[in-house]
């Protein structure tokens, strides 16, 4: 009855503005569409169980429901003629939407809204940056950004009522702000689970780290090691690759019968934590539905109600967040207790914070 009553709070279905719906239930179109989807990957790979996979799974399945053609490129580099190279090759084979996922992109994505007009371009967790600093969003581009925060409260709360007490921990790619809310929102909501469920669980300042970086798989390991060996827990990571390093060392721990819990980040991490069986070292993942906001977006295209110009929020309210429907090693209390705090979040009676505050970072 909880788990049925959490997919029903968090199923993955939003409706925002002229955006329709993810049509997950249509049947592909036999007719091959005109348009053609391309996206340019951020630091790390198409398979990074992250950002960029995300993203792509989105392109993928709008691709199978719409018969479209589409093709994604690594670049080179992470600088903005890196970048506004690969989408100009897009463009110039054909593929006119362009999906770019990362704040990397802002720069990239105003010099390609103005060298090809009639382009379209989604941009995600940035908006397109002129040479001052200013965001420029044209007719031809969509900004999207996520309540980070929301999802990471989510996260915080879940773990904090899992394991009741003991050490926390917080490895981070690059310090930017997506990366920075998702760590003052997971704390807050292990805060809220202290204060209104009994909870006792702590986040010492020197467990609370920022690689620097979204590639470095041995680095992400590394810090994971460092963290469990002073007796943290569970660490949550918002890092890209470099968290699935730490992954790996969970894994590695608990395949040994050590605790050793991560919460992932992005998407679904569980099935990238199985160590044995199907028993996984993540114990619930703090999500940002990236492959379904993808997915209308080129919907809408399809159906002529591209947003073009607006600059666009998922969250609570608009169900573009949230933790998995389905968490194996959440108990069904816990998972009642957060769809509970779910429609707090939706209704706008509890508010998550996108500011430090007083927390450690």
């Amino acid at each position: 009855m909880f788990k049925k009553r959490i997919a029903l709070f968090l199923v993955l279905f939003f409706v925002l503005g002229t955006l329709a719906g993810c049509g997950g239930d249509k049947a592909p179109s036999e007719q091959k569409n005109d348009l053609k989807v391309g996206m340019v990957t951020d630091a790390g790979t198409i398979d990074d169980k992250s950002f960029n996979q995300g993203t792509w799974e989105g392109v993928v399945k709008a691709a199978e429901d719409f018969n479209l053609d589409t093709r994604y490129l690594k670049p080179s580099g992470t600088t903005e003629a890196d970048y506004l190279r690969e989408i100009g090759n897009l463009y110039d084979a054909g593929y006119k939407f362009v999906v770019c996922p990362g704040f990397k992109f802002e720069t990239a994505i105003y010099e390609a809204q103005n060298r090809y007009e009639d382009g379209k371009y989604v941009i995600i967790d940035g908006s397109p940056v002129d040479p001052d600093g200013n965001a420029v969003v044209k007719e031809n581009t969509v900004a999207v950004y996520f309540a980070e925060e929301q999802s990471g409260f989510l996260a915080g709360l879940a773990t904090a009522l899992q394991l009741k007490e003991g050490e926390l921990g917080y490895i981070g790619g690059m310090e930017i702000p997506p990366v920075q809310k998702y760590n003052w929102g997971f704390q807050q909501g292990v805060q809220y689970a202290n204060e209104n469920y009994g909870t006792n669980l702590t986040m010492k300042a020197e467990n609370v780290i920022y690689q620097g970086s979204f590639d470095n798989v041995a680095a992400g390991q590394q810090l994971a090691a460092q963290m469990f060996d002073k007796d943290v827990r569970a660490i949550f990571v918002a890092a890209g690759s470099v968290g699935i390093g730490s992954i790996n060392e969970a894994k590695a721990r608990m395949g040994n019968g050590e605790e050793a819990w991560i919460i992932g980040v992005d998407v679904d991490q569980y099935a990238e934590g199985i160590y044995e069986g199907d028993k996984s070292a993540v114990l619930t993942s703090a999500m940002k539905y990236i492959d379904t906001a993808t997915y209308d977006l080129i919907k809408a295209e399809l159906e002529g109600n591209f947003p073009g110009g607006e600059t666009l929020v998922f969250d609570a309210a608009n169900n573009g967040v949230g933790i998995p429907r389905e968490n194996p090693n959440l108990d069904d209390e816990v998972e009642a207790i957060v769809a509970d705090v779910y429609t707090k979040l939706q209704s706008g009676e509890l508010v998550v914070s996108n500011e430090r505050g007083d927390l450690l970072r």
